[in-house]
């Protein structure tokens, strides 16, 4: 079976499945697809594989010029039926692992592929899981489903992980270009899946296991999670001290060795990094050891929305003006610019907090048309002179490239910026 793969690698007659077609799955679809492969893709969402399957992309990542003459060329094609899974060689798995309420990694996703997968997994099939989850979860959650198959992995069947590592928005580091890291099981698997995703990635990276592969996603977003949380808690501690935070970064951004530029904001956002670290952290507590600096930084950057709506409260008491009856006016929602995304956006947590205090809160975002916060639908209104002169306050906190800054500085009647980018765009001192 391994030579086999091999050589369908090598001629491109492997057909591949992608399980979950979001910010992850779609673009790897149309990698693969570049490559040579054929694809199923397979979305449970049945608006998205409709979509799609009209050459339609619901990812800004992907344009829909680059997807349609692929769809229409019989190369990609898409499907809600989950008994097809059966058709192809290669499932890449790609589906959310969100956290619960408390915290906890909530891995339904992946067992709902993975079970999926149970009634039609046969032999001769390579299983890549891609959703970044705690070590062990390849090993301890998908190889039993084989095993209880008949299945012997690493000879009937291969199994690996192979951690996304998409950027949304990023114009240079693409999911081509972007080095893979690739465990396998046993040897033979993580074989045939450097040779299956040789044509289609710029650089593979092999490591021993997959709890090294789970645990490289890991540990690059717990990285930035931590220096996030200590530019943000040096925001805190400079403006207890009177001290410009942004100027103390930029002038020690200046030493060419030993210091790596992070800069504070009103949160974390995103798929990754507000949440990837307390996967860490929880399978570590299985283990009797508390990993003190995830949660130091968990604790600091959850407390900036406070933080900022509390720099609104004071611009307001300025202009002798309450947080309640103030209409503030904030720019961006999703959580970071240029892009549509507004998972875990800490912009929607300073919204909330404002609505709470009983301001009158309206937003604008290029990206995004709508918001509902607790249920109430807040739509984005247009980034006039009349709509910024008539708010009591502007908040920025996503700095979109395309919004007209210089509008929002010459109409503020009160400004609060969490991002800088007044002064980046040498609209302030």
């Amino acid at each position: 079976m391994e030579q086999t793969l091999v050589a369908k690698a090598a001629d491109r007659t492997a057909v591949f499945g992608v399980i979950g077609l979001g910010y992850v799955g779609l673009p790897l679809v149309v990698e693969l697809a570049r490559a040579g492969y054929r694809v199923l893709g397979f979305d449970v969402n049945q608006r998205v594989v409709d979509r799609i399957q009209s050459g339609e992309s619901h990812i800004l990542d992907v344009p829909s010029a680059d997807l349609a003459p692929l769809v229409a060329s019989g190369r990609v094609a898409a499907t809600a039926d989950l008994s097809r899974l059966g058709d192809v060689d290669v499932v890449s798995i790609c589906v959310p692992t969100p956290l619960s309420k408390t915290k906890d990694p909530d891995v339904s996703y992946v067992m709902a592929a993975a079970q999926s997968l149970s009634p039609t997994v046969r032999q001769g099939q390579v299983i890549i899981l891609e959703s970044t989850t705690y070590p062990g979860t390849t090993r301890e959650l998908l190889l039993p489903i084989l095993e209880k198959r008949g299945l012997k992995v690493g000879s009937d069947v291969f199994l690996a992980f192979s951690p996304e590592r998409v950027d949304p928005g990023n114009p240079t580091w693409r999911t081509k270009n972007t080095p893979k890291v690739v465990g396998g099981l046993t040897p033979s698997c993580l074989k045939v899946v450097l040779a299956l995703y040789g044509p289609v990635f710029d650089r593979l990276v092999p490591v021993s296991s997959p709890e090294a592969a789970e645990l490289v996603k890991l540990l690059e977003n717990t990285f930035r999670s931590v220096n996030i949380g200590l530019a943000n808690e040096m925001a805190i501690v400079c403006d207890k001290l009177g001290v410009d935070v942004w100027e103390v970064i930029e002038a020690a951004a200046t030493k060419p060795f030993g210091f790596m530029k992070f800069t504070p904001g009103p949160g974390l956002g995103g798929h990754c990094i507000p949440i990837d670290p307390h996967y860490l952290a929880w399978k570590m507590r299985g283990l009797n050891y508390k990993t003190r600096f995830i949660d130091v930084a968990a604790e600091v950057n959850s407390e900036m929305p406070a933080f900022w709506v509390r720099k609104v409260s004071e611009r307001l008491n300025e202009d002798a003006r309450p947080v309640r009856g103030s209409r503030v006016l904030v720019l961006g929602v999703s959580y970071k610019p240029d892009i549509d995304d507004v998972r875990e956006s800490p912009a929607l947590d300073v919204i909330k907090l404002l609505l709470v205090q009983g301001a009158d809160v309206r937003f604008h975002d290029p990206f995004v048309s709508e918001i509902n916060e607790d249920g109430r639908v807040l739509r984005s209104v247009p980034l006039t002179a009349a709509e910024v002169k008539a708010a009591h306050c502007v908040v920025i906190t996503t700095n979109h490239s395309s919004l007209d800054y210089g509008l929002v500085r010459a109409n503020a009647a009160a400004l609060v910026d969490t991002r800088n980018a007044l002064r980046e765009r040498g609209l302030r001192k």
